[in-house]
């Protein structure tokens, strides 16, 4: 790019936006008009949305950005960047063809099912504004410890902002815990095109948005202005045209862009025409010259927008606000109704011919634009941002022990458990332990992660002591914040950890250093950051989410801290596979697993929904057989005999109930089993495997059985069986439809309330005297 002087890069870059524009909107216009519809549905592609922003995506894919650099894009201009792409020999022809239908293009950048190189999905609005925050701070874990090669050098994490998605509360509270942890190399990009999908953006809400990001310590660069503004605003009584655009509010000025020139003349010869310098402006613009220069707003301006980007250059976390214009360039304009608006057949028709495109030259990369194409295409290949292809990085398994240290305690819950098998991690200062990172949301030590955090340490840019310690005041926390620390404590909301685990778990493709994220939280609280979770997931990130305590087993806390319905949460959640372990040294078997699964091609990330309740530990030492069966979902705890006509299958935290359960009615009911399950979750996805493959051609499949049918196969065709669990029974009342079977489920379908176990077991139904009369009436 040096080489090129200013003027025939401005030249080549204007020509490029151009091409941008248009391939976005032939892309959507294909999509709803040519391409043939077989169920009468509106496709979609907001050709608006995506107008606001050619200019200044442009601007960073062929010029700004580098190689090292990741970049969220606004979800509604999925099209531009798809454009982007293509120009760059990223997408195909046949995929943009394809837009939003099965193989094609995705509605919104995909990680996983585009082509493309998407650095991160986008669709739900603001959670991938948030994730460049955390993104930035992953990056600097990375930088600080000298993960991955060491040679990588450290990137802007790029954000392109909808001004609507300000409305999204997660991007606040992203902001609060990004200056905690004084994020750096961070732009956010806003496109004030001060429209909405309802209407127009609220004027006295967004002159605040400044003043919010400087308070967390941003710098704010505002593009207001173009180029040719700019030199009007110099001509006598210039300043009396600033004034009035100033003032101008929203609505006002978005109805004159979309009425046009004639508009604008009418309004300023209304309002300004006592000044005689304006009315020389307005006689020296016809219509089309007026319109042209009212609408230069600077985020539609390259030499503006280049202008902006290139003054920056310390590490600053920077807020640049864009003024745009919704549907730049196209027949809607600035017409509060063109969110989802699109051209009709004659309004392309006249597009096309604007941008000078022949019949045949749709998608023909350089057609209609005046440059030679061999120079277009050398200033395509020379763009920083595309100079290594692909940019998607890789990172190194992490060896796991064949086994990990798991305490001897002969009383013990799953979440003491945890902590101190991450406690035994630390200690031996492994190669995994090196790559481990914690998070929790201001619950780490009630989550045992306390032991943990001594060792490794809090993380963060500088060093600081714990003023407890130099104080000399007894703590059993030694909070010491160093650069290399393994823990990063966030504030008290869920939305942040889920994206804090997701830039964390991709910290291997984005950064080239593999890590394993662990976070922590309460059970019942995954419900408020679900959305952010569901994110996480639907980009392939991998991570280890340790939720706890669970269930009504949180007995004095009451119903608003009691979780009910996560159980299916985890079963539902593709990208997950949850685990609920009974005892410790299931746990210590489930964290190894994790570990290694995480790290898998075919791989995920996995939730391990752990208890408080101190449960007896069974004496035994676990064979390679039962470690599998551990894993895949399941194992006998009392096995049945043949043809047994009752069973127990109990998970969790209520497994004594149904051990005792099983003493007693086996006196009545010789041979009946008790069914110890870790993952109802897996259990279920084999299953359903085993099912569909069943349905194909014979001869060409695997006919064995699941997992689960394989447990179940010793019980009678006829058999009853009883399940029980601190959660919702749905989750695991599908197995009467595994081999036709009676279930008779137990678990809970109401809030809980405040009290101690017997008595909340008792009264919800999961102690033994339930699970025995369950039996009974199922006979």
């Amino acid at each position: 790019m040096s080489t090129l002087a200013p003027v025939q890069r401005l030249r080549l870059l204007r020509e490029l936006e151009r091409k941008v524009l248009w391939l976005s909107a032939w892309t959507i216009h294909h999509a709803n008009h040519i391409r043939p519809n077989r169920d009468g549905l509106k496709v979609g592609g907001h050709q608006a949305s995506c107008a606001s922003l050619a200019t200044v995506l442009s601007a960073l894919y062929f010029s700004v950005l580098r190689p090292e650099d990741r970049i969220a894009v606004k979800p509604h201009a999925s099209p531009v960047f798809h454009a982007i792409q293509y120009l760059f020999g990223h997408q195909t022809r046949e995929k943009l063809e394809r837009f939003r239908a099965l193989g094609g293009a995705q509605s919104y950048p995909s990680r996983t099912k585009d082509v493309d190189d998407v650095d991160f999905s986008t669709g739900s609005v603001g959670l991938g504004v948030a994730m460049t925050l955390f993104s930035s701070i992953v990056q600097d874990y990375v930088r600080l410890k000298n993960l991955g090669d060491g040679k990588r050098p450290t990137g802007r994490m790029v954000a392109l902002v909808g001004d609507a998605e300000l409305d999204e509360g997660n991007i606040f509270e992203a902001l609060l815990e990004g200056w905690k942890h004084d994020v750096r190399n961070l732009w956010w990009v806003i496109d004030y095109n001060r429209q909405s999908l309802d209407g127009v953006v609220n004027d006295r809400l967004f002159g605040r948005v400044a003043e919010m990001f400087e308070l967390v310590g941003w710098r704010v660069v505002t593009l207001k202005y173009g180029k040719l503004l700019e030199t009007s605003f110099t001509q006598p009584d210039g300043a009396h045209l600033r004034e009035w655009i100033d003032a101008c509010p929203n609505s006002l000025y978005s109805a004159l862009v979309f009425k046009g020139g004639a508009g604008w003349r009418e309004a300023l010869t209304r309002d300004l025409n006592q000044y005689p310098g304006i009315r020389r402006i307005l006689e020296q613009h016809d219509d089309a010259s007026l319109h042209r220069l009212m609408t230069n707003l600077a985020g539609n301006d390259m030499q503006a927008v280049v202008d902006a980007f290139e003054g920056v250059n310390d590490d600053t976390p920077t807020c640049f606000i864009a003024y745009t214009i919704k549907g730049q360039g196209l027949p809607f304009a600035g017409h509060k109704d063109n969110h989802s608006g699109l051209m009709t057949l004659d309004q392309m028709a006249g597009f096309k011919k604007g941008m000078g495109i022949e019949d045949g030259q749709e998608w023909d990369k350089f057609a209609g634009l005046t440059s030679a194409p061999a120079d277009l295409q050398a200033f395509l290949d020379a763009a920083p941002f595309n100079a290594e292809g692909r940019r998607r990085t890789e990172a190194p398994v992490v060896a796991i022990p064949a086994q990990l240290t798991k305490p001897n305690d002969k009383k013990s819950s799953t979440q003491e458990g945890f902590g101190k098998i991450l406690n035994a991690i630390a200690s031996e200062d492994g190669e995994l332990a090196r790559h481990i990172v914690t998070t929790s949301p201001d619950v780490t030590v009630s989550t045992n992660l306390g032991a943990w955090v001594n060792r490794r340490g809090l993380f963060g840019h500088t060093e600081a002591e714990d003023v407890f310690r130099e104080l000399k005041v007894v703590s059993a926390q030694l909070w010491r914040q160093t650069p290399k620390g393994q823990h990063v404590e966030l504030g008290i909301a869920e939305n942040n950890l889920f994206i804090q685990l997701a830039a964390m778990g991709l910290s291997h493709q984005l950064f080239g250093a593999r890590l394993l994220p662990i976070g922590t939280l309460y059970d019942p609280f995954i419900a408020r950051g679900l959305d952010a979770l569901n994110y996480a997931c639907y980009q392939d990130s991998r991570f280890m989410l340790v939720a706890t305590p669970s269930g009504v087993t949180l007995a004095p806390e009451g119903g608003a801290h009691q979780s009910i319905h996560t159980p299916l949460i985890g079963m539902g959640q593709p990208g997950l596979v949850s685990y609920e372990p009974a005892y410790v040294d299931e746990l210590a078997v489930l964290m190894r697993h994790g570990f290694e699964y995480m790290q898998q091609e075919n791989g995920g990330s996995i939730y391990l929904r752990l208890s408080t309740r101190s449960l007896a530990q069974p004496e035994r030492t676990l064979t390679p057989d039962q470690q599998s069966d551990i894993v895949s979902g399941g194992y006998w705890y009392a096995p049945p005999e043949e043809g047994a006509d009752v069973a127990i299958v109990a998970m969790g935290a209520v497994t004594p109930e149904a051990v005792a359960a099983h003493e007693s009615i086996a006196r009545d009911f010789g041979g009946a089993g008790l069914l110890v399950l870790t993952s109802p979750d897996r259990l279920h996805t084999d299953w359903l495997a085993a099912q569909r493959n069943r349905g194909r051609t014979a001869g060409l499949v695997d006919r064995s059985m699941s997992p689960i049918e394989r447990l179940l196969a010793p019980l009678s065709r006829d058999a009853r069986i009883v399940t029980v669990m601190d959660g919702h029974p749905l989750a695991l009342s599908w197995l009467g439809s595994v081999r036709g079977q009676r279930v008779v489920p137990l678990g809970i379908e109401k809030f809980g309330q405040s009290g101690d176990i017997p008595d909340l077991y008792r009264t919800y139904g999961l102690d033994s005297a339930a699970i025995i009369d369950a039996v009974a009436r199922a006979v």
